[in-house]
């Protein structure tokens, strides 16, 4: 399977919505939304999906919302990428050394796919994750980008629990750290604060780096 399709409808729910949305908003991406990065990351950061005035607008990942805010700022504060902001896939933004793709590809409504979705989308994400270099880290951002990770890997889930700031050893190379997901509801509650986000990115920094597992 190949890492994106833009014209990709095996979604018939996501696909009418899709459709829906592109006569609402004509401006928008309103489209699958490829992966953004280098092609051989040493990161790849995993989200949930495209948000609906973010990514599904501008067609970049995490790129025009309150989500990506967080994201882009702590991204450039330990070296991944050239700058703080990200407005639009125009910006002369680059990602250094990292690659930012989502478990499911296509806006869901209410920002919510369903697990049959996150299923048929899992080959995506699989070759994404075959395509990485050894070694490398994923840094999963909530608990259903996590466990996309997990099934595209073909492993057990409760093998590898869900947990902010946990980390797994998915295999002898491939290391899989995870976050709360950087979202306005997350951050507005404080359930997750820059400081947290910004230790999570520095164990994620040391590992890259050449640190050693916990």
């Amino acid at each position: 399977m190949t890492a994106f399709d833009l014209s990709c409808r095996r979604c018939d729910r996501l696909a009418q919505f899709l459709d829906n949305v592109r006569n609402d908003y004509p401006d928008y991406h309103a489209a699958p939304v490829a992966a953004f990065g280098v092609k051989v990351p040493r990161l790849l950061i995993v989200g949930l999906a495209p948000g609906m005035h973010g990514a599904n607008r501008t067609g970049r990942p995490f790129t025009g919302d309150h989500a990506g805010t967080l994201l882009y700022e702590t991204l450039h504060a330990y070296g991944f990428a050239s700058q703080a902001k990200a407005t639009s896939a125009h910006d002369g933004m680059e990602l250094l050394g990292c690659r930012i793709t989502n478990a499911v590809k296509c806006l869901p409504p209410s920002n919510k796919p369903l697990g049959g979705e996150v299923t048929k989308c899992n080959g995506y994400l699989r070759t994404e994750l075959c395509q990485l270099p050894s070694p490398a880290v994923v840094l999963a951002l909530g608990a259903i980008a996590h466990q996309a990770v997990i099934k595209a890997i073909g492993l057990r889930q409760k093998d590898h629990p869900f947990g902010h700031a946990a980390e797994h050893a998915l295999s002898d190379e491939l290391t899989l750290v995870d976050s709360y997901h950087c979202s306005r509801y997350n951050t507005q509650t404080r359930r997750l604060t820059p400081g947290m986000f910004r230790e999570v990115f520095a164990r994620v920094r040391t590992l890259i780096d050449g640190g050693s597992r916990r």
